[in-house]
Parts: structure tokens; sequence; C-alpha cells
């Protein structure tokens, strides 16, 4: 009986971890009810506060079981990395970010939902998430932004900071509305290719974001001229008849 009675516990476990990280995946932290996820899952409240206590520490415990494995794994492959020289350049570090979480999405027991659950992560801007990833990875943190300082030197490092805060950023809102099966067919373009040739792609289409020039005067220039172009137009039809249909304009007083 008491074997039997355990099973049971672990199953509700189970499932209470499993209808939480569905409904964090579709809706976020803030759009996250115990209502919702014991009807999910099947249960009651009571079976949440026995478990885990609240919403925040079955969250905590969902968001350990999901990244620490991968960060660990990131962390290896990075020292495997460092230790064979020589120092990585900027795309072998965004393999190293990204060739763990593709392989933990092929893991039947990671979920076929990981990489939204990675993009979710990354882009939720709830206070919760943003508190519990500073608290237990900032030192995983510290050592990616050191090795992306190492191998692009002639970047700032508050540079480097916006650089890798818009190019993660990016890529997460990609991550959290594609599924595994989207996201290949989506970098594929209908060839037949394997995950190395898929993230080298990836790689290809964040790195830019880390490596391209920012805000020269050539570029700068560019925008200017677009915004005198802009400026230095006639109104459009459209554009009058907006105008002549807004409260106090001179057309209207007339």
């Amino acid at each position: 009986m008491r074997t039997t009675g355990g099973n049971q516990a672990v199953e509700t476990r189970r499932r209470l971890l499993e209808a939480a990280e569905h409904l964090f995946v579709e809706q976020g932290v803030e759009g996250l009810s115990m209502r919702q996820i014991t009807a999910r899952a099947g249960t009651n409240l009571a079976a949440v506060n026995y478990h885990f206590g609240s919403k925040e520490t079955m969250l905590r415990e969902l968001l350990s079981q999901r990244l620490d494995r991968l960060n660990e794994e990131r962390l290896q492959l990075l020292d495997a990395c460092e230790t064979a020289g020589p120092a990585p350049d900027c795309e072998t570090i965004l393999g190293i970010l990204f060739v763990p979480a593709m392989q933990l999405g092929r893991d039947p027991q990671a979920g076929p939902a990981f990489l939204r659950l990675l993009g979710r992560v990354y882009s939720d801007a709830s206070p919760f998430i943003r508190d519990h990833l500073r608290q237990h990875y900032r030192p995983i943190f510290g050592r990616f932004f050191e090795a992306f300082g190492r191998a692009l030197p002639h970047v700032p490092r508050s540079e480097l900071g916006l650089r890798l805060h818009f190019a993660l950023k990016s890529l997460s809102g990609v991550l959290a509305t594609d599924d595994m099966d989207e996201l290949v067919a989506e970098l594929s373009m209908g060839q037949p290719i394997n995950d190395a040739e898929l993230l080298a792609r990836l790689v290809a289409l964040v790195s830019p974001a880390l490596t391209a020039p920012l805000g020269t005067p050539a570029q700068v220039a560019k925008i200017q001229r677009l915004q005198k172009l802009r400026q230095d137009r006639p109104p459009t039809s459209r554009g009058r008849a907006a105008n002549e249909a807004m409260p106090g304009s001179v057309e209207s007083r007339a």
C-alpha cells in the first residue's frame, strides 16, 4: 500500500509540474493561476499546497528541472573549448549556447516544448522570472559574458551587454512561439539538413547582432536622409483628408 501511495504522490507531482509548464509556456507567469494548473492536472489546490506549498515554489522547481541541466552542459562545453584552445570565437560561443539546447529539445525526457519553455523564460518580463534568473544563474551569465568579451575585445563592455541583450532577446522571441518542428521547418527552408547545418544557420542569423557595426556615421547618414525625405515629401491625399478631419485644424475651422 505504501508503494502504491508513493507512486500516486509522484504521479500527482509530475502532473502538476507538467500542467504548470504547459500553461507557463502559453501564458507566462502573469497569466498563470492555481485554478488553471489544478484543472489541467486533474487535481485540487490541496495537492499543490501539499507538494509545493505555493505556485512560486512549484515554478522554481520547474525552472530548476529544465534549466540546471542545460546550463551545466553549456558550462562543460565552454570549459572543454577553452581547454582545447584557441579561445572560442563569437560564433563558437553562440554554438555552445545552442547545441545543448537543441539536443535537450530532441530528448523525449525534456519534453517536446523544451525550446518554447526556454524562449518563454528568457523573454518573460515578470519580476519573478527576472529575480529567479539573477539569483540562480548570475555566475553562468558572467562566464559567458567574459567569453564573449574575449572573443570581441574591440567592443566596449557596455555595448557588448546591449548587443547580447538584443541578440538573445530576439532569439527568445522566436523560440517562445515555435516548437521544435516549426523551428526546423523555418530554418531548413524545405531542404533536408541535419542539426549541425540547422544550428550553423541559426548562429549565422544571430551573430551579426554582436559583430555588425553599430551606429556608424554612414549608417546614421542613411537614416537622416530617410527622415529628410519623409519631411520634405508633399502630403498624400489620405494625409490631407486626415488633417482636414482633425478637430481644430485650419481646414475644419474654415
